[in-house]
């Protein structure tokens, strides 16, 4: 089996990664910017599934830690068939009156870093006939929520050319375009997430599956869940207008004392 490199793979989606790659016998280059937490878990993966864990530890929103994944990804002696461009965070602020250094920092992380990565991915790759990226976008590309839409947006789009330019090539590029999902993400950014019904989320584990699955068939978009591919045909359609209403809705959700 090749070898896939997952970033964000010490927490939530990415921690999901890892573990369903290995159990898949894949050896595995881990990613994230705690060390401690990537030790233990290539320990566990290689105990409990025999597979090879490098990690290689990055803050991706830097420039430095992003070089040196890229470099990683350019390394032809030990070649990376599946780059899960999956690192993320949130921000819980509106962007107006907002920290602006925390905004340029996930602009980093959730666009510049993929751009990036997938460019030393795609390179490799097209050279050896064969591998597949993984960028994790969000239904949120679709709506009207922030700049965490906006990043996502554009992910999903960078995808979509990526995989007309990869046509032929014997790599794939796909977008996972999944809605909540019951991880760690909504707790490590501070965001309120009570309001929202139990039918809105979706378990880590059947995303993941999905996601590799449509990998696996070189689809360009994977969105998990039928209620989910249900809202992405309705944003689809829907004029631009109720989208936004939408947004201002759960904007009013999340910042209540800002409502008027």
């Amino acid at each position: 089996m090749g070898i896939a490199l997952v970033t964000g793979a010490s927490a939530g989606l990415g921690l999901e990664f890892a573990w369903q790659l290995a159990t898949a016998k894949h050896d595995l280059v881990l990613v994230a910017r705690s060390e401690e937490r990537l030790q233990r878990l290539a320990a566990q993966l290689e105990a409990a599934a025999g597979v090879r864990a490098e990690v290689l530890v990055a803050d991706l929103a830097d420039r430095d830690g992003t070089e040196r994944v890229a470099d990683r990804l350019r390394d032809a002696t030990r070649p990376v068939g599946l780059l899960v461009n999956n690192a993320g965070l949130g921000l819980n602020q509106r962007f107006v009156g907002g920290d602006l250094a925390a905004e340029e920092r996930a602009l980093d992380l959730m666009v510049r870093t993929p751009l990036v990565l997938s460019h030393a991915a795609a390179g490799a790759m097209v050279e050896r006939g064969r591998g597949a990226i993984l960028n994790v976008a969000s239904i949120a590309a679709l709506l009207a929520s922030g700049t965490y839409s906006a990043h996502k947006a554009w992910v999903r789009t960078f995808t979509e050319g990526l995989a007309v330019e990869l046509r032929g090539t014997g790599v794939t590029a796909t977008a996972l375009c999944p809605g909540f999902v019951h991880t760690e993400f909504h707790e490590r950014g501070s965001i309120d997430v009570a309001s929202y019904p139990e039918l809105a989320w979706l378990n880590a584990e059947d995303v993941v599956s999905t996601a590799l699955a449509d990998v696996r068939r070189g689809a360009v978009i994977s969105t998990p869940s039928l209620r989910y591919r249900t809202v992405a045909a309705v944003a689809r359609l829907a004029p631009r207008s109720a989208v936004r209403a939408v947004g201002r809705y759960r904007k009013a959700l999340e910042h209540p004392d800002a409502q008027g």
